[in-house]
């Protein structure tokens, strides 16, 4: 025991080489930085940070960010005095020049250079007086060490060394560019709200909190990826959600460990139930008052820093054939529209493989004359139905593909060089009849009346299975085919959420807002399949909305005047 305690090493103070010189010569700094710049030379920037501690020496700490991040052009370190009381305090200012507010520093400069030493604060500490009575900023923090601080100057904030503390200041500062609130694009409606999320997280959270100004509206922040510790925010309704999703959604995020976080998307890829579906489990979507609705139904919302799009989670089905614009137009129509909605959904999935296996196993099925007039059409084409439907949705698929990625107005010619050009020589040439092609471009028309891109990716590769078992098997290949996509979408799930619910398990409040889309004041209750903490949603009388109809309009009286009669031309004009 004697002999452990005899060889314990006992701590030293930390040595420094930092300039005694209280002018802070600027050549004296220099040497020492690069003093120790040569020792920690073959050290990456993260060891620097992770392994050092802040001490009492100014210089000394500069010296830890100078040799981490000195190298970087936009690195930048202020040195100055400022006066507390009769005694003089050395500080710097480090901050990476672009990233932040030089409105912002200049600002901070003058309040700690020009104003403090005529002021009277009166504090424990310079520490305290400064950081409580001498920076006009709302969003300043205490950093204990370097890697915090690290974390903070990297995200385009500021901190502020004072000689004698081990202990920094962080300064909000950050003026990254980012781009105006525009309209979205990728799902525009005709009735609705035109903003859309943009990349910038903060501005994103601030479009959520200004449709949803409630106090139970919670917002967590964590950090995901090593190199590029990107913020990512989950957004929920407390008293609402159901914790256990909240839990689970925390956990999925957390077990997330990769270098970077490209984007929404990306992120998808890691909290998804099943990666092998071809079916998408998460909702992304870049409309604010749709991730708002979602999260009052009971959902979590989750934005990544540099991506425009909000992933909703648990996702069903039927999300992802429906609009924020359902909701601002009338019943019959909403309900109409989603009807053609679905009618173009089953269009886009298993019209192909049905044509195909019509023409080439049960062409008995076709009425007489709409069968001589397909005969008529593919007399002389070399190649069976399906090698012809085949390769014709590749090129579809192919020519889809060159739209998207050019820009729009070279993209608008080629569409219509590929529809109109190339489909018409093709026929005239004889590789394909005329029926194919307007049974492909039936089927591309309907793909693109699916509103969700990504569940219509699913669709559109689905396609291709059941047209190889209708070239096969015919009917009986597409019944097999459609039969295990149903089986699949049954066993399907989404955060613990069955994917075909409401309807499978069925719900009748839930089957209100799912094929069709009841009045609002019927949709009552919260979807079944979520378990919120607070079913009802609307607090009406039903019996009084069904049947408002108004009594005739009587006369008005004014100030206690006989009632307005109208004259008899004006009888008669009405």
């Amino acid at each position: 025991m004697f002999s452990k305690w005899k060889y314990r090493k006992i701590p030293q103070p930390i040595k420094t080489n930092a300039p005694q010189d209280p002018d802070l010569d600027r050549t004296s700094n220099r040497a020492y930085t690069q003093q120790n710049r040569d020792q920690q030379k073959h050290k990456k920037p993260s060891d620097v940070f992770r392994n050092s501690t802040f001490s009492k020496e100014l210089e000394s700490n500069l010296g830890i960010f100078e040799n981490a991040l000195g190298m970087n052009m936009d690195f930048l370190i202020r040195r100055f005095k400022i006066q507390i009381g009769d005694s003089l305090l050395a500080c710097g200012l480090v901050h990476l020049d672009g990233s932040s507010s030089k409105t912002d520093i200049n600002d901070i400069l003058a309040a700690l250079m020009f104003s403090i030493d005529q002021s009277q604060q009166r504090g424990d500490s310079p520490f305290r007086v400064i950081y409580s009575q001498c920076l006009p900023y709302a969003d300043v923090a205490i950093k204990n060490t370097p890697r915090d601080a690290a974390d903070w100057i990297i995200a385009g904030n500021a901190i502020l060394i004072l000689d004698g503390y081990e202990k920094v200041i962080g300064l909000s500062t950050q003026a990254f560019k980012e781009r105006a609130v525009e309209q979205s694009q990728t799902e525009q409606v005709i009735q609705g709200s035109r903003e859309a999320f943009i990349e910038s997280i903060g501005t994103n959270v601030s479009l959520i909190r200004k449709r949803m100004r409630s106090t139970d509206l919670k917002v967590h922040k964590i950090q995901i990826g090593e190199e590029t510790a990107t913020n990512v925010a989950f957004c929920y309704l407390d008293g609402i959600v159901n914790e256990n999703l909240v839990s689970e959604v925390k956990r999925r995020l957390e077990a997330v460990k990769t270098d970077t976080l490209y984007g929404s998307g990306y992120l998808e890829q890691f909290i998804e139930d099943s990666p092998f579906s071809p079916f998408p489990q998460v909702q992304n979507t870049e409309r604010p008052d749709k991730a708002v609705a979602s999260i009052l139904e009971g959902r979590v919302a989750i934005l990544v820093d540099g991506s425009p799009f909000c992933l909703i989670i648990p996702a069903v089905f039927s999300q992802f054939y429906q609009t924020t614009e359902d909701y601002d137009t009338r019943f019959l129509m909403a309900s109409l529209i989603r009807a053609i909605r679905l009618i173009s959904l089953l269009f886009a999935l298993i019209f192909p493989s049905v044509y195909v296996s019509l023409i080439e196993y049960n062409p008995e099925m076709i009425p007489t004359k709409f069968a001589v007039a397909v005969a008529g059409g593919r007399a002389g084409v070399p190649f069976p139905a399906i090698v012809e439907i085949f390769g014709l949705e590749i090129i579809m698929e192919i020519l889809r593909e060159a739209t998207i990625r050019l820009p729009q107005q070279i993209g608008g010619a080629l569409s219509i060089v590929g529809v109109l050009v190339i489909g018409e020589a093709a026929v005239n040439a004889g590789f394909v009849s005329p029926i194919t092609v307007v049974v492909v471009s039936l089927t591309t028309i309907g793909s693109f009346a699916t509103p969700a891109y990504n569940a219509a990716i699913a669709l559109r590769m689905l396609r291709f299975p059941l047209m190889i078992l209708a070239g096969i098997f015919g009917l009986y290949g597409v019944m097999v085919g459609i039969i295990l996509i149903t089986n699949h979408l049954i066993k399907l799930e989404s955060f613990g959420v069955p994917y075909l619910s409401p309807l499978l398990p069925g719900n009748k409040f839930g089957f209100f807002d799912s094929i069709i889309r009841a009045p609002v004041w019927m949709m009552s209750k919260r979807p079944k399949q979520l378990q919120t903490g607070k079913v009802p949603r609307i607090s009406v009388d039903q019996d009084a909305l069904k049947n408002q109809k108004g009594r005739p309009l009587a006369p008005q009286y004014v100030d206690g005047a006989a009632s307005f009669s109208p004259s008899k031309d004006e009888q008669d004009n009405q």
